[in-house]
This record gives C-alpha cells, sequence and structure tokens, in this order.
C-alpha cells in the first residue's frame, strides 16, 4: 500500500475538511479525494462521513486511524534508521508564545547553527491553545507552553524550566523604588497593559485583580508584549512579565520593579506528540532547550 493514503487519511482525519487537508499536504482537493476513495476501496470500508459540516471519521475510521498512525510512525523510524550514523539534519517547526520566542529560542537556534548546522528551525509563534493544535495536526514538532500544568490529551509535556515574574512600572513612577510594598487593593486602581488573553501570567494577573472586593481595574491587552512593555516605560501604568524578558530595560533604567505581592513562577514545559516519534532533528532541537535553560540558571526543578 502507498503510504501517502495512509497521510492524506491521517491529515483528513485531523482538518475534518478536504480543502485544509488539501492545504495542509499541498494537494489538489480533487486529489485527497481521490485518494481517501481509492484507500477506502483497498480497505473495503467507508472511514469518513462527507456531511455539511465535514468529513467525520466512521466507526471503522476512528479504529483504523491508531493503526494507520503506527504504520506512518514505523516508516520515518525506517528511513531515520537509514541516516542514524550520518549528520544530523532536517527542518524542525517550534512552537513558542512571544515571551519565549523574543527572550530565548534566538539563543537556542544559534547555538544549533553551531552544533548542528543541517537542522533547520522555524518558529511559529502561537500561544498554548494554538501550540496544542499545531501539535495534533502535526504542523509543529514540539512546542513550548507557559503554564503551570501542560495536561492535554494526546499530549507529552515535561517540565524544563520556570520563569521569575516582575512587577513593573517606569522609573518616575509613584511606586518605583518605594520601601513599602504595595497591596492588591492599591495595584487595582492602576492602569495595566498585559500580555493578550491565553498567557498564563497575564490571565492569573487579571483575575488577581478583579478578585479585589469592589476593583475595576483597568486591564489593556495586547498581542505583543513589547507594546506592554512600551506603555508601561511611558509611564502611562504597570505590567507582569517574566525577568528575562525585561533584564535589559531594567538594567538600562526604563523600567522599575515594584514591591508587591508575591508573584508565581511560570512553569516552561517542552511537548510532543505523545504518538509521534521525534525526528533525529527534533531531538537536537529538545536537547538545546534544556541545555539552554540549565546554563541559563533557569529553574528546572
Amino acid at each position: 500500500m502507498d503510504t501517502r493514503l495512509l497521510q492524506t487519511f491521517t491529515a483528513l482525519a485531523r482538518t475534518e475538511s478536504f480543502t485544509a487537508a488539501a492545504a495542509e499536504l499541498r494537494l489538489a482537493q480533487s486529489t485527497v479525494t481521490v485518494q481517501i476513495r481509492a484507500l477506502e476501496k483497498a480497505l473495503g470500508t467507508r472511514l469518513f462521513d462527507r456531511l455539511a459540516r465535514g468529513a467525520l471519521l466512521t466507526e471503522a475510521g476512528a479504529r483504523l486511524l491508531g493503526v494507520a498512525e503506527e504504520v506512518l510512525a514505523a516508516e520515518a523510524r525506517l528511513f531515520e534508521a537509514a541516516t542514524e550514523d550520518g549528520p544530523v539534519s532536517g527542518r524542525v517547526v517550534v512552537g513558542a508564545g512571544e515571551t519565549l520566542c523574543s527572550a530565548h529560542l534566538p539563543r537556542v537556534i544559534a547555538a544549533l547553527r553551531g552544533s548542528h548546522p543541517g537542522v533547520e528551525v522555524h518558529l511559529e509563534p502561537c500561544g498554548t491553545v494554538g501550540a496544542v493544535e499545531g501539535l495534533r495536526a502535526g504542523r509543529l514538532d514540539c512546542a513550548l507552553l507557559l503554564e503551570e500544568q501542560a495536561d492535554f490529551s494526546g499530549i507529552t509535556a515535561e517540565r524544563v524550566a520556570g520563569q521569575s515574574l516582575a512587577l513593573l512600572c517606569a522609573a518616575d513612577h509613584p511606586l518605583a523604588g518605594r520601601e513599602q510594598p504595595a497591596e492588591w487593593h492599591e495595584l487595582a486602581r492602576e492602569s495595566f497593559f498585559l500580555h493578550e488573553q491565553g498567557c498564563s501570567y497575564s490571565d492569573w494577573l487579571a483575575e488577581r485583580l478583579r478578585a479585589v472586593p469592589g476593583a475595576r481595574p483597568r486591564l489593556t491587552r495586547f498581542g505583543s508584549i513589547e507594546a506592554a512593555r512600551s506603555c508601561v516605560a511611558a509611564g502611562l501604568g504597570l505590567t507582569v512579565l517574566p525577568h528575562a524578558n525585561v533584564a535589559e530595560a531594567l538594567g538600562e533604567g526604563r523600567l522599575a520593579a515594584v514591591r508587591g505581592p508575591a508573584l508565581p513562577h511560570v512553569s516552561v514545559h517542552l511537548a510532543h506528540h505523545r504518538r509521534r516519534r521525534p525526528s533525529r532533528a527534533a531531538r537536537a532541537v529538545a536537547a538545546q532547550v534544556v541545555r539552554h535553560f540549565r546554563e541559563a540558571g533557569e529553574d528546572a526543578d
């Protein structure tokens, strides 16, 4: 059997759309239709119900999907074994939020260029929801999740580091340099510029501020941490960001740390699809990620 038919089968099962599967596989939609029909004929069973809302797996299709994924994984291992003694090379797509993309992954990529020049890393900025969907759909080889817990169906996640957070303001803000720590009821009267919804530490802070009795905190969310950082540096309000993302601004005096309530550490998890065996290139990227955080002195307990 041509395993390309199984690739088309698994892609259509993930996307539930002939159009989306064709785009993912870079095939004409008619080709996807022909390949699915050919596979159904070869197996002697209908794999999908073609409905107005999409292509949904039949009971037989759902039963055979796991077997198809195992066959494709075995094929990948076969080709990988043929080149096991050669140099590590290949394309690895890594998903991560902007916080990690900007502060950590550039150094990971730079180190890989020295140790494994044949490995090509592509970054896909995305939040946790997008990263998990990308892993499940096969668009991502691995992902970094900035979450305290990373328990998602079909995903294996290993905690590799912790990120400490900083409560920040402009250098001339009244809270800058104040000896007495600010309390939650004071902070709830301030304006906050936070990273977009779905960012674990920003969502935590927003919920904590809203929990203050009678508080109506002024919260502005940005898709870019640079935008939030710039608003705070201009004296417009406060923010919370990982220390790694603001160390330079703190050192240059563009931002100041606010003494306030204790902030949680946010865990960094390295995640991949549970049933997909990482390629040698993906394993090299994962090893460098772990090495980077260890050398950076980030908590990994």
